[in-house]
């Protein structure tokens, strides 16, 4: 019998069974769209030897489809009221195992080592919570965990955000950060209308390609960030004053001037226009200034 709960009927019954009642401070969403769960699925380039990382989980209904096709599926829920729903929808799935915590709180490294031992090829696959979605994938980016990739559904303006080019109004500091460790592509748009509830936006799954090298080199990592953060912290600023506001005194004006002149950056240009090999050479130039 099939137990997939891939739909709206399916997903109201088990609702309304369980007495389940969602949670807006949770984000919580339910995709019932079977062919958009096949192409999440499918975007991750799974094989039987792979292993996964799900976060929010809800009623199960990817965790169904990832547990098909990968080796084996370790899902993060921070919704102890779910925990009857799941073991009724993956009751049958004897390779996935649920870790009722925030992820973000989760020593993923080593619950990676304990659950996957030798297992070279894994990815994160989630429909996440649009309330954290950054701070998830910044998690998931910066932990350097070995994975391969992550393919998330996220809020279709974020997804933007984390593929926009220089000069784009979706182009801001999250942007450099993603492409720094990541190489994100936008898979599909999916409408607000497959999902119960239904969200007010519509949403975009996109995949991360871990990068092994990082897009640029930067002689200070952290620096590098600060001055990036610097440069945005106020859109209709020039880069000269919003580092001059943000990251340096004003007696620095001068060096800065005779730094941004070195490596031919225009003062008055503004951060969106800068590519982020533009940024690791005004953030190489810039460190003596500290």
């Amino acid at each position: 019998m099939d137990n997939k709960i891939s739909n709206p009927r399916k997903t109201s019954d088990i609702i309304k069974k369980h007495q389940f009642s969602f949670k807006k401070s949770l984000g919580q969403n339910f995709l019932i769209d079977e062919n958009i769960l096949k192409k999440i699925v499918s975007s991750a380039d799974l094989s039987p030897y792979s292993g996964v990382i799900e976060i929010g989980p809800g009623a199960g209904a990817l965790t169904q489809f990832l547990a098909d096709e990968a080796d084996k599926v370790v899902a993060f829920e921070i919704d102890q009221r779910l925990k009857p729903i799941l073991a009724e929808t993956l009751k049958d799935k004897d390779n996935v195992k649920v870790y009722y915590e925030d992820i973000l709180k989760a020593d993923l490294k080593k619950i990676i080592e304990m659950e996957f031992p030798d297992n070279n090829d894994i990815m994160v696959v989630a429909n996440l919570p649009y309330y954290v979605t950054t701070p998830i994938l910044m998690k998931l980016l910066t932990e350097k965990l070995p994975i391969r990739g992550i393919v998330v559904m996220i809020q279709k303006e974020v997804a933007d955000r984390l593929e926009a080019e220089p000069c784009e109004k979706s182009y801001g500091s999250l942007s450099i950060a993603v492409q720094y460790l990541s190489d994100p592509k936008v898979v599909m748009t999916v409408p607000k209308t497959v999902f119960v509830p239904q969200p007010n936006v519509d949403s975009s799954v996109i995949r991360l390609n871990i990068r092994k090298q990082k897009k640029v080199d930067v002689e200070d990592e952290d620096f590098f960030f600060k001055v990036v953060r610097a440069s945005f912290a106020q859109r209709r600023k020039t880069l000269m004053n919003n580092l001059l506001n943000n990251l340096f005194t004003k007696d620095k004006k001068e060096a800065l001037i005779k730094a941004l002149s070195v490596i031919n950056i225009d003062p008055k240009r503004r951060g969106e226009t800068l590519s982020i090999e533009e940024f690791a050479k005004l953030s190489d130039a810039l460190i003596k200034l500290r």
